[in-house]
Order: structure tokens, then C-alpha cells, then sequence
């Protein structure tokens, strides 16, 4: 199903990059998952895992926010189609661990948005699964 776009590609990129990402960067989970529709579905492609509704998105977003000590995701390359109100983003993430210890991901994410959320996200990860 394709929904109607409502947002322009200046602001999608701004979803995607400041209002979605930074949130996550925050660890602010009430910000996090105001980006996505209550029956949103958020896919790992590279692991096949999905989770399927915000609560098991909060699911994954706590563990994620408790396995790491500090979350930057950045260099974004954006690519936008502003018709169909979709987004990709190639990006870095660098996740570091309590022990100092620093894991980098280079990944891509899809998101397919529905009245200005998140209705479908697919991430491609280049290690192995953090969001599980």
C-alpha cells in the first residue's frame, strides 16, 4: 500500500537525521518511538529479525539503549523520494561499551513513512545484529 506523502525532502531527512536518530543518540525513548505508528514494523534485513508493533520496538530500543554507554549515529548520505514519502540513509554508527570498547556499524536504513511516522523501517547492518 502506498501512503500520501505529507512531508517535503527537507523535511524528511530532518525526521530521519534530527528528530529520529538524534532522539536515539539521547537514549530519550519517549522521542524515539513518537517516530513511529503504533503498528509500525522495524526489520533488520541482514539478520531477519522483525519486530512487529511499538511496544516490541520499545522492546528492542531498551536493550539497546542498556547494552551501550554511548550511541552517535553520523555522515549521513541521504536519499529522498519526496512522492512516495520514503527515505534511505547510509550513515555510521558508533556504539561504545561500558569498558571503553568501540563497535562501528556502516549501515543503511529504509523508511517507509505514513502521515509523518514511521511506518515501515528495513535496516541494513554491516555487523553483527545490535537491535535485537
Amino acid at each position: 500500500m502506498q501512503y500520501a506523502p505529507t512531508m517535503r525532502r527537507d523535511e524528511l531527512i530532518a525526521f530521519a537525521t534530527q528528530s529520529y536518530f538524534a532522539s536515539v543518540d539521547r537514549k530519550d525513548m519517549a522521542a524515539t518511538l513518537a517516530c513511529f505508528h503504533d503498528e509500525a514494523l522495524f526489520t533488520v534485513q541482514t539478520s531477519f529479525t522483525t519486530h512487529a508493533g511499538k511496544a516490541a520496538i520499545e522492546r528492542m530500543f531498551t536493550d539497546f539503549f542498556g547494552a551501550w554507554d554511548k550511541i552517535v549515529h553520523r555522515d549521513f548520505t541521504c536519499t529522498v523520494d519526496e512522492t512516495n514519502g520514503r527515505i534511505a540513509a547510509s550513515f555510521i554508527a558508533e556504539l561504545t561499551a561500558a569498558d571503553g570498547s568501540v563497535t562501528t556499524l556502516h549501515n543503511t536504513n529504509f523508511w517507509r513513512l505514513r502521515d509523518g511516522k514511521f511506518q515501515e523501517v528495513y535496516v541494513y547492518m554491516s555487523g553483527a545484529n545490535v537491535l535485537v
